[in-house]
C-alpha cells in the first residue's frame, strides 16, 4: 500500500479516534439510573447546596453508572473538526461504537483521499477498531478495520501515548466532575436548561497538566513528557462547564481551551443512561494492525 497514505491516515485515525473517545467519555459525567440507586433528585442543584459538596454527590452516583449514548462536537483548530454519535459502556473498560464524521480541518481532507469521511469506532477495554472506507481497504490486502492497541499507542506516542492508554483504559464518564474537583476553581453558574430539562451548571478552569499529573498513575518521565508535547501544541489550561439534571446525571459538557492551531472545543450531550452497549472484536481476517502499519513505513 501507499507508505505515505498509511502513515498518515493510520496516524490520524489513531489520534482523532482517542481523542473522541477521551471527550466522549473521559472527560464526562453519567449517573445512575433509578434502579441502581442514584443518590436522589436534586444532589445537583439544590439550594445551599456548596458547588464542592455537589460534584461530590454527582460524583458518587454517576460511578455506579454503566452506559449511556453520547452526541459530540469536537474541533482542534485548523487541525480537525468532527461530530461523533453512539453509546459507550464503562462497567469493565471502555466499550462501545461511535460513528464519527470528519467535518472540517486537516484531517478531513486526508480522510477525503481516502474515500471517505465518516467511519465506524469500536472500543475494547484492550484496543479500539477504526473501520475504513473502500479505498483504504484496497490500498491494505483487502481489510477495512485497523486496530489500535493501546499498548502500542503508548510505546509509539511516547509521553502523550501514555496519557491517552491511561485515559482511554481507566477514565469513566465521570472524570469531567473529578477534573472540576481538581481545578479548585469550580462554581455554580445557575439553573439552565439543556434541550427542555431543567438542569443546574457548574463551571471552572483546569491545568491540564497538573490535571494529568493528579489523575493518572504515569511515571515521572512519561508525565515530563506529556507536558512537554502539550506546551508544544500551546495548550495549559481548558475551562469545563457541565449541566446536571435533578437526579445527579449529566446532560451536557463543553470544554474549551486553545491550541497553537487555534481553539480547542468539545460539546457533548448525554441521555439514555443504562441503554444496552455491546462491542465486539471485528474478524481478523478483515483487520489491520496498526503496528503493523507503522512497521512498513520508512522512519521519517
Amino acid at each position: 500500500m501507499n507508505g505515505t497514505t498509511a502513515r498518515r491516515v493510520a496516524l490520524a485515525i489513531a489520534a482523532a479516534t482517542a481523542l473522541t473517545g477521551i471527550t466522549a467519555c473521559g472527560s464526562s459525567d453519567g449517573s445512575d439510573n433509578d434502579s441502581k440507586g442514584s443518590s436522589g433528585k436534586g444532589g445537583g442543584g439544590g439550594l445551599g447546596v456548596s458547588p464542592i459538596a455537589a460534584l461530590r454527590t454527582i460524583e458518587k452516583s454517576t460511578d455506579k453508572a454503566d452506559s449511556a449514548r453520547v452526541e459530540s462536537e469536537t474541533t482542534m483548530g485548523s487541525v480537525m473538526s468532527m461530530k461523533a454519535s453512539g453509546a459507550l459502556g464503562w462497567e469493565d473498560g471502555l466499550t462501545g461504537n461511535m460513528t464519527i464524521t470528519y467535518t472540517g480541518g486537516q484531517l478531513a481532507e486526508t480522510m477525503r483521499q481516502t474515500g471517505s469521511t465518516s467511519m465506524e469506532a469500536r472500543y475494547l477495554p484492550d484496543a479500539y477498531y477504526a473501520k475504513m472506507g473502500e479505498q483504504f481497504a484496497a490500498q491494505a490486502d483487502g481489510k477495512h478495520w485497523v486496530k489500535y492497541a493501546y499498548d502500542d499507542l503508548e510505546r509509539i506516542g511516547g509521553g502523550s501515548g501514555a496519557y491517552m492508554k491511561d485515559a482511554m483504559q481507566n477514565s469513566t464518564p465521570h472524570q469531567s466532575v473529578k477534573m472540576l474537583l481538581a481545578s479548585g476553581d469550580v462554581k455554580k453558574v445557575g439553573e439552565e436548561k439543556v434541550r427542555g430539562v431543567n438542569t443546574t451548571r457548574y463551571s471552572g478552569t483546569v491545568d491540564v497538566a497538573a490535571l494529568a499529573e493528579k489523575s493518572s498513575g504515569l511515571s515521572a518521565s512519561q508525565l515530563a513528557d506529556m507536558k512537554r508535547q502539550l506546551e508544544q501544541a500551546g495548550v495549559t489550561t481548558e475551562t469545563v462547564d457541565i449541566w446536571v439534571n435533578d437526579e445527579n446525571l449529566l446532560v451536557k459538557k463543553v470544554e474549551k481551551g486553545q491550541m497553537k492551531t487555534g481553539a480547542l472545543s468539545a460539546t457533548a450531550y448525554y441521555s439514555d443512561y443504562g441503554t444496552e452497549v455491546s462491542a465486539e472484536e471485528p474478524p481478523a481476517s478483515d483487520t489491520a494492525d496498526f503496528k503493523d502499519l507503522m512497521n512498513r513505513q520508512p522512519a521519517t
